[in-house]
């Protein structure tokens, strides 16, 4: 990356400061940047937060605020009120909690996440 200084900074996900593999399926590349830390999601085909994460974690739902930029593949979220949305590359998504999400098709899922949008939130 180019030469960083008190008005300008960058990172890429090319290199990450760390990567997750907290659930079967799924793996998180983080970086921190400008004091944010955001998210690389690839969420492979047959993904789904109720049947690989709600073990993790807990829970009948995900509780977490997200703010997603999608890059690839889809995925469709229902809210559990019941409303339903699919997202794919280009789609910007704000989840408030209380959803379940799943992989659709059998391309990987791979979008941004900002991860400090949960501190923000809350």
């Amino acid at each position: 990356m180019a030469p960083r200084s008190e008005s300008i900074t960058g990172k890429s996900f090319d290199s990450p400061d760390e990567t997750r593999r907290p659930f079967e399926k799924g793996r998180i590349d983080v970086i921190t940047v400008g004091g944010l830390t955001f998210y690389r999601e690839t969420l492979e085909p047959g993904w789904r937060w109720s049947e690989h994460v709600k073990p993790v974690v807990g829970g009948e739902s995900c509780q977490r605020f997200h703010v997603k930029i999608f890059l690839a593949g889809r995925q469709r979220i229902r809210m559990d009120d019941g409303t339903e949305m699919e997202f794919g590359p280009g789609d910007v998504a704000i989840m408030h909690p209380g959803h379940d999400a799943w992989v659709v098709g059998e391309e990987p899922n791979v979008l941004i996440e900002l991860a400090d949008a949960v501190k923000q939130q809350g």
